[in-house]
C-alpha cells in the first residue's frame, strides 16, 4: 500500500511540476481528479487522467510526405491556441452582449473589434498562408460554426462578406468547414494528439 501511496504522489508531482511549466499555450492542460469511490463499505482512491490517443503508425512514401506531416504538427501547435482563443472571446462577448440593448450592444461590438484588432493583428501577420486557411477551418471545429458565421452574427453580412471577398482573392474561403471524419482526417489526429500532451 505504502508503494501505491509513493507511486500516486510521485506522479502528482510530477504532473504538478509539468502543469507549472511555462507551455506558452492554452492547448494542453494536463488534467488530473483524484478521488474516492465507495464499494461494498470500503473507500478506494481512483485518478482519472487525460486521454491518450492510440494510433497506428504512419508511414511515408516519400521524404516530402514526411515534410509534409511535420509541417502539420507544426502548423496545428501555432495555430489551435488561436482557434481556441477565438472560442473564448465568442463566448464571452456573446454572453455578455446579450445583457445589453440593441445601442450598447452595438458599441460594445465595436470596441471588442478594435480591441481584437490590435492584439491579434501583428499575430495574423506573422501566419503563412497556410496556417491562416488552417486557422479557418479550426475556429470551425472549435466554434462549431464556419469563421464566416461567427462573424456575421457579430458585425453583420456586409462587413463578413467583404472579409469573404478579401479571404478569397488570396484562396482562401471564410466559409470553409472542419471535417474530421474526411479530408481533415489527419489534421484531427494530429490535434487531438496535442490537445492531449502527446506530440
Amino acid at each position: 500500500m505504502k508503494r501505491i501511496a509513493f507511486f500516486l504522489w510521485l506522479l502528482l508531482t510530477s504532473l504538478t511540476a509539468f502543469a507549472q511549466e511555462d507551455l506558452g499555450d492554452p492547448t494542453f492542460v494536463p488534467t488530473v481528479k483524484v478521488g474516492k469511490a465507495l464499494v461494498d463499505g470500503d473507500s478506494i482512491q481512483y485518478m482519472e487522467m487525460s486521454n491518450v490517443y492510440v494510433y497506428p503508425e504512419l508511414t511515408f512514401k516519400s521524404k516530402r510526405q514526411q515534410q509534409a506531416y511535420l509541417r502539420l504538427v507544426k502548423n496545428v501547435k501555432k495555430v489551435l491556441p488561436l482557434a481556441k482563443q477565438v472560442r473564448q472571446i465568442i463566448i464571452e462577448t456573446a454572453e455578455f452582449t446579450e445583457t445589453l440593448p440593441p445601442k450598447e450592444r452595438d458599441a460594445h461590438l465595436k470596441r471588442v473589434e478594435q480591441a481584437i484588432v490590435k492584439e491579434y493583428k501583428p499575430q495574423m501577420k506573422k501566419l503563412t498562408f497556410s496556417q491562416g486557411k488552417l486557422l479557418i477551418k479550426l475556429v470551425d471545429r472549435e466554434c462549431h460554426s464556419t469563421a464566416y458565421e461567427a462573424m456575421q452574427a457579430f458585425i453583420g453580412p456586409i462587413r463578413s462578406g467583404m472579409w469573404q471577398a478579401f479571404a478569397w482573392m488570396f484562396g482562401a474561403s471564410l466559409k470553409k468547414g472542419y471535417e474530421p471524419e474526411g479530408t481533415d482526417r489527419l489534421t484531427e489526429r494530429v490535434v487531438l494528439m496535442v490537445e492531449a500532451g502527446q506530440l
